[in-house]
């Protein structure tokens, strides 16, 4: 670690591990489609310098021939100038550059042909705060001390502008801006004990994700979440999502996708108030699971009904069927003028198989600009049939809410987004809901003497295990045979032994 001007970095070589873009779904997306790279996508990459010599030009660039792009994609910028060339006068390389960039955008990396990239010395751009031109912007870097300031420039940064700031989390000690900024999405390393836990000083919940640990800094897990938001902005923008999906690039709808997505590992825990975990957030980040609830649609929701503030709120009586049980909304406003009511908006699902469902929400706004506090907004799932309340979120302080049930069982059921009244800051609020529903069955066919297993390849993040008797302790282990795909199908060929062999599909 190295420390000036209140900026922790830290620097590593080292190559992009094919493990590690197999954990977040990159491998399973390429084969799928390999037309999702980044294409027409800019980027930024916000670096803090290493300081090698007492005046600049400082150390933060990154070499395009060592991350396999061409120069001409490039544009540095310093309080030395802007420079389109490499090497140039505005600055000189870093290795942490090259490491960030390698996962971010790299050949090797996760979106491997964006349009363009504007590498920023971090003093540079915390002095002018120029306009990025790009979507999406990685800083494997913290300020090293809380500052409200600070937080509040990035989030009205991101609200005006509509950029995706990617924070690494810091490893270890407290989470300090700009990753414990309200707007932005914050990265831990789910496999090192390094990784800063949070809650923030302030008590809200962050990382937002994890991703896998390279060498074990949330500098170079953070671009790969970079990488995924870059990949989520083209698929939307090209239309993935269907009708509508343009909303997808906004800010809020890449956000509750990238969360809604991510994988729990088998610790992952939340409660009522905490909606993320304090370690994982809401788990490791997966960008196939991710562009897959993009593709199910922009879903609006059935129904909006309004209470006195305070009061219960029990599932509406619509009789209107969301016609998908994976998708997302986006623009929908919540809007309560009226004094001492509460506005509900309803999103009604029939789950009709009869085994039990898997169950992700998150809900996702920001903080307004110039607002020093944020309007507070809940998630509810109900049971219709019978008035229950299933799971609930209801975080007074962030500005996230996120529900996962992994045994919820069949029935017709209300997830409701609710604006408070009392104590908000702005009549309306624009929010992003993402959500799944999903019942992955194991299928089996004896061919040949042959075990054929097959199971659907979305979601992704599950694993065959076998155990030779069900009697507690049951024993499972990984099926060490290799899984092919075909048609949507992951499909295992596994001899049959003449013995007992049960098997189940385990994630993570």
């Amino acid at each position: 670690m190295k420390l000036l001007n209140a900026l922790f970095i830290c620097a590593a070589a080292f190559t992009v591990q094919a493990t590690d873009l197999d954990t977040i779904g990159v491998t399973l997306l390429r084969q799928v489609d390999s037309t999702l790279n980044g294409s027409f996508v800019r980027v930024a990459q916000i670096e803090a310098p290493y300081f090698t010599t007492p005046l600049p030009p400082y150390a933060f660039e990154v070499i395009p021939s060592g991350v396999g792009q061409p120069t001409n994609r490039f544009t540095y910028y310093s309080d030395l100038g802007t420079a389109t060339t490499y090497p140039n006068s505005v600055g000189v390389n870093s290795d942490h550059a090259d490491s960030v960039a390698g996962n971010f955008y790299g050949i090797a990396g996760v979106a491997t042909n964006v349009a363009h990239v504007d590498n920023y010395e971090v003093n540079h751009f915390l002095n002018f705060w120029p306009v990025i031109p790009g979507r999406v912007a990685n800083q494997s870097w913290n300020y090293g001390t809380n500052s409200a300031s600070v937080e509040q420039t990035f989030d009205n940064y991101s609200v005006n502008r509509n950029t995706i700031f990617v924070s690494g989390a810091g490893n270890g000690g407290p989470i300090f801006p700009p990753a414990s900024c309200f707007n932005g999405i914050t990265v831990g390393d789910y496999s090192s004990a390094n990784s800063c836990i949070g809650p923030t000083p302030d008590g809200r919940c962050k990382p937002d994700l994890t991703a896998p640990p390279s060498n074990s800094v949330t500098s170079f897990s953070t671009p790969y979440v970079s990488g995924a938001a870059t990949l989520l902005v083209q698929a939307a923008a090209r239309g993935d999502g269907g009708a509508g999906a343009s909303a997808a690039i906004n800010l809020l709808a890449i956000k509750a996708l990238l969360l809604n997505g991510a994988i729990k590992p088998a610790d992952w825990t939340n409660g009522p108030v905490t909606p993320l975990d304090a370690r994982y957030g809401a788990g490791i980040v997966n960008v196939f699971n991710s562009w897959k609830q993009l593709k199910g649609g922009l879903r609006a929701s059935n129904e909006t009904t309004t209470i006195t503030s305070g009061s219960a709120h029990p599932p509406g009586a619509s009789t209107g069927n969301q016609l998908s049980l994976i998708g997302w909304d986006h623009n929908a406003t919540l809007s309560t003028a009226t004094a001492n009511q509460d506005k509900i908006i309803h999103y009604y699902f029939n789950l009709t198989n009869s085994n039990p469902y898997t169950f992700t929400a998150t809900l996702v706004w920001n903080r307004q600009n110039n607002q020093a506090a944020i309007n507070n907004l809940d998630l509810f799932l109900y049971n219709t049939g019978n008035s229950n309340l299933v799971l609930s979120s209801t975080s007074a302080v962030d500005n996230v809410e996120h529900l996962f049930l992994p045994q919820l069982a069949p029935g017709r059921y209300d997830l409701q987004v609710l604006k408070h009244r009392i104590g908000q800051v702005s009549n309306s609020e624009t929010y992003a809901l993402a959500f799944e529903f999903f019942c992955m069955k194991l299928n089996l066919a004896l061919t040949n003497g042959s075990a054929l297993l097959s199971w659907t390849n979305s979601p992704t993040g599950f694993r065959l295990v076998s155990a030779d008797s069900l009697s507690a302790p049951a024993v499972w282990t990984t099926v060490g045979v290799g899984v092919t795909m075909t048609n949507g199908q992951n499909i295992v060929s596994v001899p049959v032994s003449g013995t007992n062999q049960f098997f189940r599909l385990q994630r993570p």
